[in-house]
């Protein structure tokens, strides 16, 4: 069994450097390389780190001794640089939303099967303590039979390179982005989803668009959701609320960080607010435990919390919700066989 594993991080916007810094608090872990578009931010992030700057993904993929890379791209490339490093052999994670699409998760997975590599989905909300003690309450049956789910998550519209979050060919904007954790976590929780209604208003003018989207599903065991994302808050954070027939689970973020401050970014004065993460006070944070995880996986073959098919489930749920938002009609998931 392989005791050190050398990881190459590709893309250094804000999930890129979250992961580096995970990375390196990982005690059998080597942040080998990290490679951008950005020569300077690269270099940068290398020697902070100890780690090989590559501008070139091709002499990148080249280096023998990389095990494992890590893709933190814009959504529109991880199919394009999937593929890539599972013809060079690389094992590898890839940023949560898996595609586009289904077809495109869906050709992702089958590309890293016929080269013999592990696909692994950054789907990290199912590693946040709140969430996971959700879930394991309501598998006790803490709270009986679970009838109605509500779920928010919010926070600024994100910045980054060249804007790409704006254009949802290239995003799957706030639905496929960032409301699919939610979707995610419920299916994990309560089961498959049969059927999705989406409503949303979005205000495009000017530099700091604002989104906001209400997502109700139904699970074939008959629990009903409400999801609630938005791209309008000055700052992120999430909350829950799980009601069953013996009880409720609450959760919201801000009661972990009763005194906040928040300042929304004004367009007259070009203030970038960036890419808004979740905080957790933790020593070791969700990030951490997820590169953890994996890596611990890809060490000694276990199964993952969170496996590729998952990612593409989650993904199969943004897509019915985008259709959706879209038509005004409700979208019944169809069903298909997975290998």
């Amino acid at each position: 069994m392989k005791t050190m594993l050398n990881v190459a991080v590709i893309g250094l916007g804000t999930m890129g450097n979250v992961h580096v810094e995970a990375w390196s608090r990982i005690s059998d872990v080597n942040v080998a390389a990290v490679s951008a578009l950005d020569r300077e931010k690269t270099e940068a992030v290398a020697s902070r780190y100890g780690a090989k700057p590559y501008s070139q993904l091709e002499a990148l993929l080249e280096q023998p001794d990389i095990d494992l890379v890590d893709i933190c791209l814009p959504t529109y490339l991880h199919k394009q640089f999937v593929t890539k490093a599972a013809e060079a052999g690389k094992h590898i994670i890839c940023e949560k939303p898996l595609g586009l699409d289904v077809k495109e998760a869906r050709d992702m997975i089958d590309i890293c099967e016929q080269n013999g590599v592990e696909l692994y989905a950054a789907q990290v909300v199912r590693f946040f303590p709140e969430y996971v003690n959700a879930r394991v309450q309501v598998k006790k049956g803490k709270i009986g039979n679970p009838g109605i789910v509500r779920l928010s998550r919010g926070g600024p519209f994100p910045r980054a390179w060249e804007n790409w979050y704006a254009d949802e060919k290239k995003s799957g904007g706030l639905i496929l982005d960032m409301m699919i954790h939610d979707f995610d976590w419920l299916r994990w929780t309560f089961g498959e989803v049969e059927r999705v209604m989406a409503r949303r208003v979005v205000r495009s003018e000017g530099t700091n668009p604002l989104q906001y989207v209400l997502v109700t599903l139904r699970t074939e065991d008959g629990v009903i959701a409400h999801v609630e994302g938005t791209w309008a808050h000055p700052s992120f954070r999430t909350s829950f609320e799980i009601a069953g027939d013996k009880g409720m689970i609450v959760h919201d973020s801000r009661d972990s960080a009763p005194l906040s401050l928040q300042l929304r970014a004004h367009e007259d004065k070009g203030v970038d607010p960036g890419v808004a993460v979740p905080e957790s006070p933790l020593h070791k944070d969700p990030y951490q435990r997820q590169l953890e995880h994996f890596s611990r996986c890809l060490m000694t073959g276990a199964r993952p919390i969170v496996t590729a098919h998952d990612a593409l489930k989650a993904v199969e749920i943004s897509q019915a919700a985008l259709k959706s938002a879209s038509s005004g009609k409700p979208v019944e998931i169809v069903k298909y066989e997975v290998n």
